[in-house]
């Protein structure tokens, strides 16, 4: 059976929980296989409403494995925090796997996170200073810790030696602050070994074994395409690869095996962090726009930082569904456009005066603006639709001319926050 991908056609925030929720549902295996605390995914089910920020979606279903992979920034403290919390609330204690090849998130990264971003003060990246960047760095300099080695002392003794040499000298002359002690960086680590060993496994192997069984594997991703460090908007990426071509490195399993990618998009654009936006609103119809998206408003689920909000953004749409490789897309927050009397969609942007409908690299996008195209409002709340045609022909005609511009087919609705606010087209 095929794999699938549920990932983010945009900058993230697209309602990738909701559409990760519903596959779920019918998944053996959820999959993280990139990524780590510094986004989160927003659920709403019988046990009430969950924004998880590590684990899976599947946590919400007993018959379903969920796997932190190999490309995950395992943040051990957030991840117990995370599973202690739904137990807490009545969901069943889920069944969870970690990669032991998957790299641990140090307390001492998401300090370095701080540190550079109160550095750089209004030229910041806008990080969720989750450690993502530090980490990434440490990985990329083969000064990371894995999971594997918290049950070898003296191997993991002398790697945190190793990582603390460069880190100590950017701490104490970069950041003007006191160094950090290895006896430190062992205290916070010595109770996560015992807690943790009942979930480690060869991740690869499970799924590569599951795969021979012809089992269902559902693979999570978090942001969104132009949030990618090879594909996204520079220097305003996450640290790691959000798309599916991704997967297969992040979860263990041969890409060939990756044939089914749903991107995700909403109706309107929506973006947590700094970095180009070229249809961004201000004003009174950004905060009416803000206000009315989601079930609490469009804020960052993991920094409660307002997002920008923004009309319908067909160039990056498309190119992110491009380098995504979707298969299909599904459309998020359909029915947070009924007040409108007209709706205002970008078709182009205009360079310097030359009008493109390509993604430009992002040393062209600061200068770039949108072309827009009006269309009419269809003015109902269609929060109650369960059908394609339970929606009025001018929600429809939406729908159609966003299929158009992305070159993709939009196979999946959403029209509200809620679980059976959902149906197939």
């Amino acid at each position: 059976m095929p794999v699938r991908a549920v990932v983010g056609a945009n900058w993230g925030d697209e309602g990738k929980g909701k559409i990760t929720d519903h596959f779920a549902a019918e998944a053996d295996y959820v999959v993280r296989f990139q990524g780590g605390s510094n986004a989160g995914h927003t659920v709403i089910n019988d046990y009430g409403k969950f924004q998880l920020h590590l684990l899976p979606m599947g946590v919400f279903y007993p018959h379903a494995t969920n796997i932190l992979g190999p490309g995950v920034a395992v943040n051990m403290e957030i991840m117990f925090r995370e599973r202690d919390d739904l137990i807490s609330r009545g969901v069943p204690e889920p069944k969870l796997i970690v990669s032991d090849r998957a790299q641990i998130v140090l307390p001492l990264h998401t300090l370095l996170d701080k540190f550079e971003e109160e550095r750089l003060g209004s030229r910041s990246f806008g990080s969720t200073r989750a450690g993502m960047a530090p980490f990434c760095a440490d990985k990329a300099l083969k000064i990371g810790i894995q999971v594997n080695e918290l049950y070898h002392p003296d191997r993991l003794e002398q790697r945190i030696l190793r990582t603390l040499e460069s880190k100590n000298v950017l701490i104490k002359e970069l950041y003007g602050q006191a160094p950090v002690s290895p006896e430190a960086v062992f205290s916070e680590l010595e109770t996560f070994p015992d807690l943790l060993e009942p979930y480690v496994a060869d991740v690869s192997q499970t799924l590569c074994d599951a795969l021979d069984r012809d089992e269902r594997i559902l693979l999570e991703g978090q942001l969104g395409a132009l949030r990618d460090p090879y594909h996204g908007i520079h220097p305003y990426p996450t640290s790691s690869s959000p798309l599916a071509g991704f997967g297969s490195v992040g979860a263990g399993i041969p890409p060939y095996e990756i044939q089914d990618i749903v991107a995700v998009t909403k109706a309107y654009s929506s973006c947590v962090g700094t970095g180009p936006f070229v249809t961004e609103l201000f004003g009174s119809a950004a905060d009416e726009l803000r206000e009315r998206g989601g079930d609490a408003g469009e804020y960052g689920a993991t920094t409660g930082r307002p997002r920008r909000v923004g009309w319908f953004d067909a160039v990056a749409t498309r190119y992110g569904c491009r380098v995504q490789g979707a298969t299909a897309v599904a459309l998020t927050n359909l029915h947070v456009l009924g007040y409108l009397d007209d709706i205002q969609m970008c078709v182009a942007y205009d360079a310097g005066g030359t009008e493109t409908t390509q993604f430009p690299v992002s040393s062209h996008l600061d200068a770039a603006t949108p072309v827009y195209e009006t269309l009419p409002g269809w003015q109902s709340d269609v929060s109650d639709a369960r059908h394609w045609h339970d929606l009025p022909p001018l929600a429809q005609s939406y729908v159609k001319r966003v299929e158009t511009l992305i070159e993709r087919p939009i196979r999946f609705i959403s029209a509200g926050p809620a679980g059976d606010q959902f149906f197939v087209r």
